[in-house]
């Protein structure tokens, strides 16, 4: 799958340049140049950034594991994730990271998100039969990865707040809403596509249980201003990962365990796993950069906004699509776009606006398969691409209709 998708991209990338040629904009040849080989710069940039946080995270992961945190983590999604993944054995240390990387996603902790989810991948290819193809497991939970609800994206409020908004954090809901919509479609078709059993007791308690929660926290944010939403959610993620640091490094201590020299073993991993990802990151960010740089992303946006005026239907939606159409592709580049656009438009505009909600209810998914996949050796990704991009679209969709119902 990842080698078809890989060459599709090198084959459009191909026809845009021709295209721009024929139609007499040499300039194209020189900016798809340039960004093939900005694309080499910023792998190696990436994978050499990684190395400190990803060796921090997996020394820290050694440490809850042999302290036994993360085993006690673990037991609070255990029921759910051993239906959502049920070749995995009961009580094994997959549902421990994969729970800590779900959380860390949850809290819009992306520093510690990266790394945690590196160990999950790394720990579920240990029950992986066949190693270069993707297991069932993996790609549920890459797909829950990369549609994983935010519960506040204060980031995005402060970009709100840097351009001038009224209102900084009017588009919370329609975010939470829309990402809620990317996960649960995510997860209903791997699980359709896998022929996993959703009707029962355990998964409705979940469910229950999260709909309490979010309406929970909805209701209590609600009684905030926007620079206390983000005060309390910077706090709160900050109290979650050093509250983990501490629980890790004490608990081992008391249990007797070698702190030093185990999160020194860990860390090693984690540098290894790093300089690993260098030619996986390279090979995407260079499909990536090719698409960008031929100008094949305007054309789209181009015959998109042809399409609605031909249907002549309303089409102040256009205006934002950049940010969701860049998104699954690269999340600097979405920012970029969100920012462009919310310059040009207006922060408070109907367009800046979606813009803000496509941002925040979409996943750079390509990106994340690279990464994760490439951590693992894995080549053949399966159904994860098909699934991840039908969550991306149903967060766009969902993007859409909620800023037209909530901004009109």
């Amino acid at each position: 799958m990842l080698n078809k998708i890989w060459s599709y991209f090198f084959a459009v990338a191909l026809a845009a340049v021709a295209w721009r040629l024929a139609h007499g904009d040499t300039d194209v040849v020189g900016t798809t140049m340039a960004a093939v080989f900005d694309s080499a710069t910023l792998a190696a940039k990436i994978a050499l950034g990684l190395i400190g946080v990803l060796s921090l995270w997996m020394g820290l992961m050694r440490l809850g594991e042999l302290s036994g945190m993360i085993g006690v983590l673990a037991k609070l999604f255990e029921p759910l994730l051993a239906k959502l993944m049920p070749e995995l054995p009961k009580g094994d240390r997959a549902f421990g990271s994969v729970t800590m990387n779900l959380t860390a996603n949850l809290l819009g902790l992306d520093t510690a998100a990266t790394p945690l989810g590196l160990k999950a991948m790394a720990d579920l290819q240990r029950h992986n039969g066949q190693p270069d193809t993707a297991s069932n497991a993996q790609i549920m939970f890459l797909v829950l990865n990369t549609s994983s609800v935010t519960l506040v994206p204060v980031t995005i409020f402060l970009y709100r707040a840097q351009q001038g908004a009224v209102a900084p954090a009017d588009v919370f809901l329609p975010i939470l809403l829309a990402t809620s919509c990317s996960t649960l479609v995510g997860l209903l078709a791997v699980a359709w596509w896998q022929r996993l059993p959703l009707l029962n007791l355990t998964v409705a308690a979940y469910a229950a249980a999260g709909v309490a929660f979010l309406g929970s926290l909805i209701a209590y944010l609600g009684t905030l201003s926007a620079d206390m939403i983000g005060h309390v959610s910077t706090l709160a993620g900050n109290i979650v990962l050093l509250g983990l640091i501490f629980s890790f490094v004490l608990t081992a201590l008391v249990r007797h365990v070698a702190v030093y020299e185990e999160f020194v073993d860990g860390a090693k991993e984690g540098f290894e796993q790093a300089i690993k990802l260098i030619p996986y990151l390279l090979a995407m960010l260079l499909a990536i950069a090719l698409l960008r740089g031929s100008g094949a992303l305007d054309l789209l946006l181009d015959a998109l906004r042809w399409l609605v005026a031909l249907v002549g239907i309303d089409n102040r939606f256009v205006d934002a699509l950049p940010t969701a159409l860049m998104k699954p592709f690269s999340g600097s580049g979405a920012r970029a776009m969100m920012l462009e656009t919310m310059n040009h438009y207006g922060v408070d505009s109907f367009a800046g606006r979606l813009a803000s909600i496509f941002q925040g209810s979409t996943e750079t998914t390509f990106y994340v398969l690279a990464v994760y996949f490439g951590a693992v050796g894995i080549k053949n990704g399966r159904h994860a691409v098909a699934c991840g991009l039908l969550a991306d679209v149903a967060g766009i969709l969902a993007a859409i209709v909620l800023a037209y119902w909530f901004y009109g």
